[in-house]
Protein backbone atom coordinates (compact mmCIF):
# COMPACT_ATOMS: atom_id res chain seq x y z
CA UNK A 1 0.00 0.00 0.00
CA UNK A 2 1.44 3.38 -0.98
CA UNK A 3 1.83 6.12 1.60
CA UNK A 4 -0.73 8.28 -0.22
CA UNK A 5 -3.36 5.56 -0.15
CA UNK A 6 -2.66 4.83 3.51
CA UNK A 7 -2.92 8.52 4.42
CA UNK A 8 -6.24 8.75 2.57
CA UNK A 9 -7.61 5.71 4.39
CA UNK A 10 -6.52 7.07 7.74
CA UNK A 11 -8.29 10.37 7.03
CA UNK A 12 -11.48 8.45 6.24
CA UNK A 13 -11.03 6.42 9.42
CA UNK A 14 -10.68 9.55 11.51
CA UNK A 15 -13.84 11.01 10.01
CA UNK A 16 -15.74 7.80 10.76
CA UNK A 17 -14.54 7.88 14.36
CA UNK A 18 -15.70 11.47 14.76
CA UNK A 19 -19.05 10.60 13.21
CA UNK A 20 -19.44 7.67 15.64
CA UNK A 21 -18.80 10.00 18.55
CA UNK A 22 -21.42 12.48 17.35
CA UNK A 23 -23.97 9.67 16.92
CA UNK A 24 -23.31 8.23 20.38
CA UNK A 25 -23.70 11.54 22.18
CA UNK A 26 -27.36 10.58 22.62
CA UNK A 27 -26.28 7.70 24.86
CA UNK A 28 -25.08 10.15 27.51
CA UNK A 29 -27.31 11.69 30.18
CA UNK A 30 -25.99 14.77 31.99
CA UNK A 31 -25.84 14.53 35.78
CA UNK A 32 -23.64 17.54 36.59
CA UNK A 33 -22.53 20.02 33.94
CA UNK A 34 -20.01 22.44 35.42
CA UNK A 35 -18.14 23.08 32.17
CA UNK A 36 -18.99 26.81 32.32
CA UNK A 37 -16.34 27.07 35.04
CA UNK A 38 -13.54 25.86 32.73
CA UNK A 39 -10.89 28.54 32.24
CA UNK A 40 -9.13 29.24 28.96
CA UNK A 41 -5.85 27.70 30.13
CA UNK A 42 -7.21 24.84 32.20
CA UNK A 43 -5.81 21.35 31.76
CA UNK A 44 -8.68 18.89 31.45
CA UNK A 45 -8.96 15.23 32.39
CA UNK A 46 -11.36 12.81 30.65
CA UNK A 47 -12.26 9.32 31.87
CA UNK A 48 -14.90 6.61 31.68
CA UNK A 49 -15.50 4.74 34.94
CA UNK A 50 -17.56 1.95 36.45
CA UNK A 51 -17.55 0.94 40.13
CA UNK A 52 -14.32 2.68 41.09
CA UNK A 53 -15.18 3.70 44.66
CA UNK A 54 -11.91 2.25 45.99
CA UNK A 55 -9.78 4.34 43.62
CA UNK A 56 -11.70 7.50 42.79
CA UNK A 57 -10.67 9.59 45.81
CA UNK A 58 -6.96 9.07 45.18
CA UNK A 59 -7.37 9.42 41.39
CA UNK A 60 -8.94 12.88 41.78
CA UNK A 61 -6.55 14.03 44.51
CA UNK A 62 -3.43 12.92 42.62
CA UNK A 63 -4.35 14.67 39.39
CA UNK A 64 -5.56 17.79 41.19
CA UNK A 65 -2.11 18.02 42.76
CA UNK A 66 -0.58 17.80 39.29
CA UNK A 67 -2.73 20.70 38.13
CA UNK A 68 -5.82 19.31 36.39
CA UNK A 69 -8.39 22.11 36.38
CA UNK A 70 -11.52 20.15 35.51
CA UNK A 71 -12.55 16.51 35.19
CA UNK A 72 -15.08 15.27 32.62
CA UNK A 73 -16.20 11.79 33.50
CA UNK A 74 -18.65 9.30 32.04
CA UNK A 75 -20.05 6.90 34.62
CA UNK A 76 -21.00 3.57 33.03
CA UNK A 77 -23.78 2.42 35.37
CA UNK A 78 -21.89 2.27 38.66
CA UNK A 79 -23.71 0.83 41.66
CA UNK A 80 -21.05 1.17 44.38
CA UNK A 81 -21.30 4.91 45.16
CA UNK A 82 -18.86 6.08 42.46
CA UNK A 83 -21.50 8.17 40.71
CA UNK A 84 -22.67 9.95 43.87
CA UNK A 85 -19.09 10.71 44.91
CA UNK A 86 -18.30 12.23 41.52
CA UNK A 87 -21.50 14.27 41.37
CA UNK A 88 -20.55 15.94 44.66
CA UNK A 89 -17.17 17.20 43.37
CA UNK A 90 -17.15 20.85 42.33
CA UNK A 91 -14.50 20.37 39.65
CA UNK A 92 -16.19 17.37 38.01
CA UNK A 93 -18.70 17.40 35.15
CA UNK A 94 -20.49 14.07 35.05
CA UNK A 95 -22.45 12.10 32.49
CA UNK A 96 -23.97 8.65 32.88
CA UNK A 97 -24.89 5.86 30.49
CA UNK A 98 -26.09 2.29 30.67
CA UNK A 99 -24.98 1.48 27.13
CA UNK A 100 -22.25 -1.01 26.26
CA UNK A 101 -18.71 0.01 27.12
CA UNK A 102 -17.37 -2.40 24.50
CA UNK A 103 -19.67 -1.16 21.72
CA UNK A 104 -18.65 2.43 22.45
CA UNK A 105 -15.05 1.46 21.58
CA UNK A 106 -14.36 0.98 25.28
CA UNK A 107 -15.73 4.41 26.16
CA UNK A 108 -13.76 6.31 23.53
CA UNK A 109 -16.84 7.27 21.48
CA UNK A 110 -18.30 9.01 24.53
CA UNK A 111 -15.06 10.73 25.47
CA UNK A 112 -14.34 11.79 21.88
CA UNK A 113 -17.68 13.62 21.82
CA UNK A 114 -16.89 15.38 25.10
CA UNK A 115 -13.42 16.32 23.87
CA UNK A 116 -14.90 17.66 20.62
CA UNK A 117 -17.21 19.89 22.64
CA UNK A 118 -14.99 20.92 25.55
CA UNK A 119 -11.39 19.93 24.87
CA UNK A 120 -10.55 21.98 21.77
CA UNK A 121 -7.51 24.18 22.46
CA UNK A 122 -6.81 22.61 25.87
CA UNK A 123 -4.17 20.17 26.98
CA UNK A 124 -6.23 17.06 27.70
CA UNK A 125 -5.29 14.09 29.87
CA UNK A 126 -7.29 10.96 29.00
CA UNK A 127 -7.05 8.18 31.56
CA UNK A 128 -8.62 5.09 33.01
CA UNK A 129 -9.60 5.23 36.67
CA UNK A 130 -6.79 2.82 37.55
CA UNK A 131 -4.06 5.02 36.00
CA UNK A 132 -2.09 7.78 37.72
CA UNK A 133 0.28 9.87 35.63
CA UNK A 134 3.80 10.57 36.86
CA UNK A 135 6.48 12.39 34.87
CA UNK A 136 9.91 13.94 35.48
CA UNK A 137 9.78 16.41 38.40
CA UNK A 138 6.07 15.72 38.94
CA UNK A 139 6.42 16.30 42.71
CA UNK A 140 7.61 19.88 42.19
CA UNK A 141 6.50 20.96 38.71
CA UNK A 142 2.83 21.14 37.71
CA UNK A 143 1.34 19.83 34.51
CA UNK A 144 1.17 23.40 33.19
CA UNK A 145 4.98 23.58 33.26
CA UNK A 146 5.25 20.25 31.45
CA UNK A 147 2.74 21.33 28.79
CA UNK A 148 4.57 24.64 28.32
CA UNK A 149 7.83 22.70 27.82
CA UNK A 150 6.20 20.41 25.27
CA UNK A 151 4.78 23.36 23.33
CA UNK A 152 8.16 25.10 23.27
CA UNK A 153 9.57 21.90 21.77
CA UNK A 154 6.92 22.00 19.04
CA UNK A 155 5.11 18.97 20.44
CA UNK A 156 1.36 18.45 20.83
CA UNK A 157 1.43 15.09 22.63
CA UNK A 158 3.38 13.07 25.20
CA UNK A 159 3.71 9.31 25.55
CA UNK A 160 3.67 7.21 28.70
CA UNK A 161 4.33 3.59 29.58
CA UNK A 162 1.50 1.95 31.51
CA UNK A 163 3.37 0.26 34.36
CA UNK A 164 1.56 -2.60 36.11
CA UNK A 165 2.06 -2.25 39.86
CA UNK A 166 1.44 -5.17 42.21
CA UNK A 167 1.82 -6.18 45.86
CA UNK A 168 4.35 -8.52 47.40
CA UNK A 169 2.06 -11.49 47.96
CA UNK A 170 -1.40 -12.59 46.94
CA UNK A 171 -3.64 -9.80 45.71
CA UNK A 172 -6.26 -10.34 48.42
CA UNK A 173 -3.67 -9.89 51.18
CA UNK A 174 -3.29 -6.15 50.45
CA UNK A 175 -6.73 -4.48 50.60
CA UNK A 176 -7.05 -0.78 49.80
CA UNK A 177 -9.66 1.23 51.68
CA UNK A 178 -11.64 3.94 49.91
CA UNK A 179 -9.57 7.10 49.41
CA UNK A 180 -6.26 5.42 50.31
CA UNK A 181 -3.24 5.66 48.02
CA UNK A 182 -3.31 2.28 46.20
CA UNK A 183 0.41 2.43 45.56
CA UNK A 184 1.19 1.97 49.23
CA UNK A 185 0.20 -1.65 48.67
CA UNK A 186 1.02 -1.87 44.97
CA UNK A 187 4.68 -0.93 45.25
CA UNK A 188 6.38 -3.54 43.01
CA UNK A 189 6.83 -3.66 39.24
CA UNK A 190 8.72 -5.48 36.47
CA UNK A 191 11.69 -3.35 35.45
CA UNK A 192 13.03 -4.92 32.29
CA UNK A 193 10.96 -7.52 30.45
CA UNK A 194 9.51 -5.23 27.77
CA UNK A 195 9.43 -5.69 24.01
CA UNK A 196 8.37 -3.08 21.52
CA UNK A 197 7.72 -2.59 17.85
CA UNK A 198 6.49 0.34 15.83
CA UNK A 199 3.24 -0.20 13.97
CA UNK A 200 3.51 0.78 10.31
CA UNK A 201 0.00 2.15 9.85
CA UNK A 202 -0.41 4.39 12.92
CA UNK A 203 3.32 4.66 13.70
CA UNK A 204 2.76 4.17 17.43
CA UNK A 205 4.91 2.00 19.67
CA UNK A 206 3.37 -1.36 20.56
CA UNK A 207 4.88 -2.23 23.96
CA UNK A 208 4.27 -5.52 25.75
CA UNK A 209 5.65 -6.97 28.95
CA UNK A 210 5.28 -6.65 32.71
CA UNK A 211 3.66 -9.17 35.05
CA UNK A 212 0.68 -9.84 32.78
CA UNK A 213 2.93 -10.97 29.93
CA UNK A 214 5.17 -12.87 32.37
CA UNK A 215 2.42 -14.79 34.18
CA UNK A 216 -0.76 -14.81 32.12
CA UNK A 217 0.50 -14.79 28.53
CA UNK A 218 3.88 -16.51 28.80
CA UNK A 219 2.95 -19.10 26.16
CA UNK A 220 1.41 -16.51 23.80
CA UNK A 221 3.24 -13.21 24.45
CA UNK A 222 1.75 -11.55 21.34
CA UNK A 223 -1.66 -11.68 23.05
CA UNK A 224 -0.45 -9.76 26.11
CA UNK A 225 -1.97 -6.29 26.62
CA UNK A 226 -0.11 -3.38 25.06
CA UNK A 227 1.44 -0.90 27.50
CA UNK A 228 2.29 2.14 25.36
CA UNK A 229 -0.12 5.08 25.58
CA UNK A 230 -0.45 8.72 24.48
CA UNK A 231 -2.52 10.15 27.33
CA UNK A 232 -1.58 13.86 27.12
CA UNK A 233 -2.55 15.83 23.99
CA UNK A 234 -3.09 19.47 23.05
CA UNK A 235 -6.54 18.74 21.70
CA UNK A 236 -8.21 19.76 18.47
CA UNK A 237 -11.82 18.86 17.78
CA UNK A 238 -10.77 16.92 14.66
CA UNK A 239 -8.52 14.52 16.62
CA UNK A 240 -9.67 11.02 17.58
CA UNK A 241 -8.27 8.16 19.60
CA UNK A 242 -8.22 4.90 17.65
CA UNK A 243 -7.61 2.22 20.30
CA UNK A 244 -8.13 3.36 23.87
CA UNK A 245 -5.28 5.86 24.33
CA UNK A 246 -2.73 3.57 22.66
CA UNK A 247 -2.93 5.49 19.37
CA UNK A 248 -4.76 8.38 17.77
CA UNK A 249 -5.26 10.25 14.53
CA UNK A 250 -3.71 12.16 12.92
CA UNK A 251 -0.85 9.73 13.38
CA UNK A 252 1.80 12.44 13.84
CA UNK A 253 0.49 12.63 17.44
CA UNK A 254 1.80 9.10 17.98
CA UNK A 255 5.41 10.23 17.38
CA UNK A 256 6.13 10.47 21.10
CA UNK A 257 9.45 8.58 21.18
CA UNK A 258 12.66 9.58 19.42
CA UNK A 259 13.83 7.59 16.40
CA UNK A 260 17.23 9.25 15.99
CA UNK A 261 18.92 7.85 19.07
CA UNK A 262 17.92 10.77 21.29
CA UNK A 263 15.14 11.05 23.85
CA UNK A 264 11.81 12.85 24.11
CA UNK A 265 10.13 13.75 27.38
CA UNK A 266 7.82 10.94 28.46
CA UNK A 267 5.96 9.75 31.55
CA UNK A 268 4.61 6.66 33.23
CA UNK A 269 1.05 5.67 34.07
CA UNK A 270 1.15 3.83 37.39
CA UNK A 271 -1.48 1.11 36.92
CA UNK A 272 -3.45 -0.03 39.97
CA UNK A 273 -5.28 -2.89 38.24
CA UNK A 274 -4.04 -5.42 40.81
CA UNK A 275 -5.79 -4.27 43.95
CA UNK A 276 -7.46 -6.93 46.05
CA UNK A 277 -10.71 -6.08 44.24
CA UNK A 278 -9.24 -7.52 41.01
CA UNK A 279 -9.88 -11.00 42.35
CA UNK A 280 -13.64 -10.49 42.76
CA UNK A 281 -14.00 -8.26 39.70
CA UNK A 282 -12.36 -10.82 37.40
CA UNK A 283 -15.36 -13.15 37.50
CA UNK A 284 -17.71 -10.24 36.79
CA UNK A 285 -15.58 -8.99 33.89
CA UNK A 286 -15.42 -12.48 32.42
CA UNK A 287 -19.23 -12.68 32.52
CA UNK A 288 -19.80 -9.17 31.11
CA UNK A 289 -17.16 -9.54 28.33
CA UNK A 290 -16.86 -5.77 28.01
CA UNK A 291 -13.10 -5.23 28.27
CA UNK A 292 -11.46 -6.91 25.28
CA UNK A 293 -12.33 -6.96 21.58
CA UNK A 294 -12.20 -10.79 21.60
CA UNK A 295 -13.22 -11.32 25.21
CA UNK A 296 -13.55 -15.10 25.04
CA UNK A 297 -9.84 -15.36 24.24
CA UNK A 298 -9.08 -13.90 27.67
CA UNK A 299 -11.09 -16.38 29.76
CA UNK A 300 -7.85 -17.96 31.00
CA UNK A 301 -6.59 -14.53 32.10
CA UNK A 302 -9.74 -13.92 34.14
CA UNK A 303 -9.57 -17.41 35.64
CA UNK A 304 -5.98 -16.80 36.71
CA UNK A 305 -6.98 -13.55 38.43
CA UNK A 306 -9.89 -15.24 40.19
CA UNK A 307 -7.37 -17.70 41.64
CA UNK A 308 -5.81 -14.80 43.61
CA UNK A 309 -2.25 -14.99 42.23
CA UNK A 310 1.02 -13.76 43.68
CA UNK A 311 2.63 -11.60 40.95
CA UNK A 312 5.87 -11.02 42.86
CA UNK A 313 9.06 -12.77 41.74
CA UNK A 314 12.75 -12.45 42.69
CA UNK A 315 13.28 -10.02 39.80
CA UNK A 316 10.52 -7.66 40.99
CA UNK A 317 11.60 -4.08 41.70
CA UNK A 318 10.26 -1.84 44.45
CA UNK A 319 9.21 1.65 43.31
CA UNK A 320 11.19 4.50 44.85
CA UNK A 321 10.38 7.45 42.59
CA UNK A 322 10.48 8.95 39.12
CA UNK A 323 14.28 9.18 39.00
CA UNK A 324 14.43 5.41 39.40
CA UNK A 325 11.98 5.02 36.49
CA UNK A 326 14.13 7.33 34.39
CA UNK A 327 17.30 5.43 35.26
CA UNK A 328 15.60 2.20 34.16
CA UNK A 329 14.65 3.78 30.83
CA UNK A 330 10.90 3.67 31.53
CA UNK A 331 10.49 7.45 31.30
CA UNK A 332 12.67 10.32 30.12
CA UNK A 333 13.30 13.98 30.83
CA UNK A 334 14.23 14.44 27.17
CA UNK A 335 16.21 17.61 27.85
CA UNK A 336 13.74 19.10 30.35
CA UNK A 337 15.87 20.46 33.17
Amino acid sequence: MSDLILAYRLRLRRRRLLARAVARRRQLRTLADRTAAIGAGDILCFATMRNEAARIGHFLAHHRRLGVGHFMIVDNNSDDGTRDHLAAQGDVSLWTTGHSYKRSRFGMDWLTWLMMRHGHGHWCLTLDADECLVYPYHETRPLAALCDWLERQGRASMGALMLDMYPGGRLSDQPCTQGEDPFRALCWFDAGNYAMRRKRDLQNLWIQGGPRARLFFASEPRRAPTMGKVPLVKWHWRYAYVSSTHSLLPRCLNHVYATDGGELTSGVLLHSKFLATAVTHAAEEKHRQEHFANSALYDGYYDALTADPDLWCPRSTRLTGWRQLEALGLMSRGGWI
